[in-house]
């Protein structure tokens, strides 16, 4: 009777601990949990450096999703040879004549056209080197394509811009 129970013990002792060690990475044929729900806003992290270029032109968005856009330039020009922004703008709106605008504006205004400001959904003022920014925004509720761009001189039209796309 000692030695079933001393079986019967080790066998649920066995069981119980099965699978509780650390996993083999090297396993193939697994699938991978699905990403947790997250509580607040969608983040979205762009980055712009010297070359111009924001590392993200595409963001899908469902109608009336809550997003936070971060920023950062990791550009190591001076603000007045290579500031980078972020202006998302209303649907519909021409976004080079917005930024032949935003270039008017001039420098001491951070390329920011005020007078175009009802054509602007958000925005990120424009930053220096090694800076960040960010804006925390309810996207449009109504679907379509929403460009965003940087107004700093020429960036623009070398193609330092990009799409909210919301369906």
């Amino acid at each position: 009777m000692k030695n079933t129970l001393t079986l019967a013990l080790a066998l649920l002792a066995l069981v119980a601990t099965t699978g509780c060690g650390p996993k083999d990475s090297s396993s193939s044929g697994t699938t991978a949990a699905a990403p947790a729900p997250q509580s607040g806003p969608r983040t979205i992290e762009i980055t712009a450096g010297d070359d111009m270029k924001y590392s993200v032109t595409a963001i899908e968005a469902k109608p009336g999703e809550e997003i936070t856009v971060i920023l950062t330039n990791k550009g190591t020009q001076p603000k007045e040879v290579m500031g980078h922004n972020w202006i998302l703008l209303k649907a519909g709106v021409d976004a080079a004549a917005f930024d032949a605008a935003a270039v008017q504006a001039g420098a001491t205004k951070d390329y920011f056209p005020a007078d175009k400001a009802d054509q602007v959904l958000q925005h990120i003022p424009l930053m220096g080197p090694r800076k960040s920014g960010q804006v925390t925004f309810k996207v449009p509720t109504e679907p379509g394509e929403y460009t965003f761009l940087c107004s700093f001189p020429a960036h623009f039209q070398v193609g330092m811009k990009g799409t909210l796309t919301v369906k």
